[in-house]
């Protein structure tokens, strides 16, 4: 059975594309370095869900129009 293979094209979007390193940064950064940045973005992090309280604040935030429509940015419904 074979080792699974590392998956560098997504280590280079984070690393290129979000973190915005230059190519030869990228390149000297050792792999904890490049998972410690990625996770400061928020990479990596898993969560099960919003939890109740955080739902209720949400939909405080941001309520449904009448009837049920969807409020957007502009406030148009």
């Amino acid at each position: 059975m074979s080792a699974p293979r590392f998956p560098w094209a997504r280590a280079m979007e984070i690393g290129l594309g979000h973190l915005r390193l230059a190519p030869d940064a990228f390149w000297r950064m050792t792999l904890p370095e490049l998972a410690a940045a990625a996770r400061a973005l928020g990479f990596g992090i898993s969560r099960a869900g919003m939890t109740s309280s955080e739902l209720r604040a949400l939909m405080e935030t941001f309520p449904d129009g009448e009837n049920g429509t969807r409020c957007t940015r502009s406030g148009n419904t």
